[in-house]
């Protein structure tokens, strides 16, 4: 099929159209109309600040949207992707009471009460049906709000996105919930090739039941735009027929999904003015508001997205994904964009975008692209340091302007890279997440000053590192001197951190001489290669330490000497450190198991269900297995004696196709070379019904 010319500028829009709906909304999510306009007055803009809250937060949108979708990658690119595997891809990436959903509580919450279907056995789509959990249960909002993935995976294919939709939301939720889910996957499919909102609306149409609620409530709609120039008068017709009063649950459906096609019938070209209206409105404000941000963004673009306010400053393409795969959680819409438009093209039977500049993890590539860059200290007046993107050599980077630096002033800016300091103030959800980079791996970044620049900078690479208190600290780089129209090529060994988090990465600039003006162009800042840490825990009352594990476990206990001691009441446990950029390594340490019917270390996870363990047994087994969903292959074994609260000295080895595991001089070897092998991913200590410790893990290369 043709796909659009500009699919990758649209995704990206579509991505950032989705993020500044959500951030925009979220702070008042749940508020009336009424109320809305009593306190805050019309939404133009951002009210984070005024309601003393972060802007960029953990939110099940986002988390779900961007995270769900990855059953693609996991089960297979493949236009009939089921419901049964997008729920596999639930019980892996979601961790209980922490990451992802709202866990309001069997019944109360639609998406709480399909994942404990889902742990106890019912499969997709069983889980989210009517017939399991009723009609009220099954017909709120959830459905609708997770679909964006689906839609730009497959542009101009309304069909395929709505069925894509449609096995999403079975997974929890059914009838009028996923019929709305469906017209708007549609919808946003089309838009990549047409902005006639009614015929995008038509087309969403043909993809649900023409006697479903949705449809006639779209027609209501319709009757009362053409009848109504103002918009407060149909808000007000929506709210006299389809309002909360008329439907049962917490969020239903039918009130959200009617504001939001009024709000992209009164400004289908106006990306600021249908964000105002959506959530002035009131009610699922951050969904609605991510739902139609999304969809003007594909349908208008970048451009239509610069129309009116920065929207887009604030945000520096930052987001966060809680979910078990931790080194997923602190990312940003440059790389969400890439991995869905290369969804997107296998899908369509084409090959995948080349990364650009050699993999480096932030290349600036896309128009306006900040990828979390922002600037954290600088000269006494803000406005003479400015972050900003433009063309460079044939694509882009990024660019940082500077006025009157002096050899006592210096500009640093930074992104984030583990879970930022206002988390700590974050509501309702949860960030689970670990760093992005470690000690030990190498830093590369490409930097040139411009041309015209006045008098010469120094340049290094900036970590911020959390301490032992929680406090942030600054490790710099050797300086290296940037004359005008020079580049240089920066490269850095991370130190040893104690094994405690970097939260930033990023770069300091200073003056040379008694002024410099002009840009420091950033080509790209990029890192490989294995970490070298030793994971325990500080001298300090910090706890940031300890939050770069993702805990999958019952009880992840700060009240005992150990350092890590995880506890599991029911079945297995799990926490886990680390990236997917983990290849081959090793991890090494002294493992205790207080109770339990086996435990160990795991390596190369990918969430709770699918990582290699190496584990002994209460039963007298020392194994290498292979865990992936409900699946575990017992890929080498032997005999070991296993004794509880013994110290047990583990190592455990990943080179290619091989795991060698070694527990008190037993050595033990596998090979997999299968389909389901994993090449990637982060370390784990796990435990089966009961617990275990460990006073520090040590990571390293082969």
């Amino acid at each position: 099929m043709q796909l659009p010319n500009d699919y990758l500028e649209r995704v990206y829009a579509g991505v950032l159209g989705k993020l500044i709906g959500v951030y925009l909304g979220r702070p008042f999510e749940g508020w009336t109309y009424q109320k809305i306009m009593e306190e805050l007055g019309p939404i133009e803009y951002y009210v984070h600040e005024r309601l003393n809250q972060p802007l960029v937060v953990t939110d099940d949108d986002v988390a779900g949207t961007f995270t769900f979708i990855r059953a693609l990658e996991d089960y297979g690119i493949k236009p009939d992707l089921s419901a049964e595997e997008i729920g596999k891809a639930w019980l892996n990436y979601i961790v209980e009471e922490r990451a992802i959903l709202w866990w309001g509580g069997n019944g109360n919450s639609t998406e709480h009460t399909a994942w404990l279907n889902l742990k106890k056995g019912v499969p997709a789509p069983h889980s989210g049906s009517t017939a399991t959990n009723g009609q009220a249960v099954a017909e709120q909002i959830g459905a609708q709000i997770f679909i964006d993935g689906w839609a730009m995976v497959a542009p101009s294919q309304p069909e395929l996105a709505a069925r894509l939709a449609e096995q999403a939301g079975k997974v929890s939720h059914d009838g009028e919930s996923v019929y709305a889910a469906m017209l708007w996957a549609a919808m946003e499919a089309e838009a990549f090739g047409s902005s006639d909102i009614d015929h995008l609306i038509d087309t969403g149409l043909k993809q649900i039941p023409k006697e479903s609620l949705i449809a006639r409530l779209i027609a209501d709609i319709r009757e009362w735009h053409k009848a109504h120039p103002d918009w407060h008068d149909t808000r007000q017709k929506i709210q006299d027929k389809y309002g909360y009063d008329k439907y049962p649950g917490n969020c239903h459906v039918v009130p959200n999904h009617a504001l939001m096609i009024m709000s992209v019938l009164y400004a289908p070209d106006d990306f600021q003015k249908a964000q105002m209206i959506v959530n002035t409105s009131g009610w699922d404000t951050d969904c609605n508001a991510g739902n139609v941000g999304c969809l003007l963004g594909i349908m208008n673009g970048l451009d239509g997205l610069s129309e009116g306010p920065d929207f887009r400053g604030p945000i520096a393409d930052r987001m966060l994904i809680s979910s078990a795969d931790g080194g997923n959680s602190i990312n940003d819409a440059v790389r969400q964009t890439y991995f869905l438009a290369n969804l997107g093209l296998q899908l369509a039977g084409r090959p995948s975008l080349e990364a650009p500049k050699n993999g480096a993890q932030f290349h600036f590539s896309l128009p306006g692209s900040q990828q979390g860059f922002r600037v954290l200290g600088g000269l006494d007046a803000a406005s003479a340091v400015r972050v900003g993107n433009v063309e460079f050599e044939g694509g882009r980077a990024l660019t940082v302007d500077y006025e009157a630096l002096g050899p006592s002033q210096a500009v640093v800016v930074t992104t984030p890279t583990f879970s930022p300091r206002e988390m700590l103030d974050m509501r309702t959800y949860d960030l689970m997440a670990t760093p992005l980079v470690y000690s030990g791996q190498k830093v590369k970044a490409r930097i040139k000053g411009d041309t015209r620049n006045r008098g010469a900078v120094a340049a290094r690479l900036r970590i911020r590192v959390y301490d032992e208190h929680d406090q942030l600290r600054d490790i710099d780089s050797t300086p290296v001197k940037i004359e005008p129209g020079v580049e240089a090529l920066l490269e850095w060994i991370l130190p040893d951190t104690g094994g405690q988090p970097i939260a930033e990465l990023g770069i300091l600039v200073t003056g040379t001489g008694k002024r410099a003006d002009g840009r420091l162009i950033v080509d790209y800042i990029g890192w490989d290669g294995a970490p070298n840490l030793t994971l325990k825990r500080p001298a300090g009352d910090g706890d940031f330490w300890r939050m770069a594990w993702v805990n999958g476990a019952s009880f992840f206990s700060k009240r005992f000497p150990a350092a890590f001691r995880i506890a599991q009441n029911r079945g297995e446990g799990i926490i886990i450190h680390g990236t997917r950029q983990w290849t081959d390594y090793q991890a090494s340490g002294q493992v205790m198991i207080h109770l339990g019917n086996y435990g160990g270390l795991a390596v190369r996870a990918q969430g709770l269900r699918r990582y290699y363990g190496a584990r002994v047994t209460r039963d007298g087994k020392m194994q290498i297995v292979r865990v992936r969903d409900e699946d575990t292959k017992v890929l080498a074994e032997t005999e070991f004696k296993t004794e509880f609260e013994k110290h047990i000295a583990m190592k455990v080895t990943a080179q290619g196709a091989r795991i060698t595991f070694e527990a008190d001089g037993v050595s033990l070897t596998a090979e997999d070379a299968s389909v389901d092998a994993f090449r990637d991913g982060g370390v784990g200590l796990l435990v089966h019904e009961g617990a275990l410790s460990s006073n520090e893990i040590r990571i390293g290369g082969v």
